[in-house]
C-alpha cells in the first residue's frame, strides 16, 4: 500500500462519529482499531471480529497514525 493510500480509506466527516477519523465511513473509529492492535490483536483477529474491514483498512490506520505523529506537536502523556 502506498504511503498516502490511507487518504482513500480514512474519512473525517462531522456527521459520522462526531467527526472522528473512521474507516471508509463504516463507523469504525481509527482509534478503536489502533487500540485493538496495541492490545496485541493480529490483523486476522481484527478482521475476524469486524468482517467489513480489509487488510488495507488496517494498514491505513497505521499510516494515518504515523502521519499524525509526524505532523502534530506532541505533549507528554500523563498516566
Amino acid at each position: 500500500m502506498e504511503t498516502s493510500a490511507w487518504r482513500e480509506r480514512i474519512v473525517v466527516d462531522p456527521r459520522i462519529c462526531h467527526g472522528k477519523p473512521v474507516i471508509r465511513g463504516l463507523r469504525y473509529p481509527v482509534e478503536t482499531i489502533l487500540d485493538l492492535m496495541a492490545s496485541g490483536m493480529t490483523f486476522e483477529q481484527i478482521m475476524e471480529d469486524y468482517p467489513d474491514l480489509e487488510r488495507e483498512d488496517l494498514l491505513a490506520c497505521l499510516q494515518y497514525a504515523a502521519r499524525i505523529v509526524r505532523t502534530e506537536q506532541l505533549q507528554e502523556l500523563v498516566p
